[in-house]
């Protein structure tokens, strides 16, 4: 199976720093695949909330969620709505 991908402007206007992050976290747990965010070629686990913070992504930045798994495009597409709010 291929894993699915989605490139996304971050909406949200604290990026993905702080309670955010946390709450992006928290939903991409709730799925059973395997969840990637990726930032200017650096790939991190969806689920971690280290990972999250390491990237440092910031309102209107581009980033590409990934997905592999049985529910893999419900979670990318939840996902998605989340940072573009």
């Amino acid at each position: 199976m291929v894993m699915q991908e989605k490139q996304v402007k971050v909406g949200l206007a604290a990026g993905l720093q702080a309670r955010p992050a946390a709450e992006f976290v928290q939903l991409a747990n709730r799925f059973s695949s395997h969840l990637y965010l990726e930032k200017e070629g650096k790939r991190v686990n969806a689920k971690s909330i280290m990972g999250l913070m390491s990237l440092a992504v910031a309102s209107n930045e581009e980033i590409i969620i990934l997905g592999d798994g049985t529910d893999e495009q419900e979670a990318i597409q939840e996902l998605t709505a989340f940072v573009t709010e």
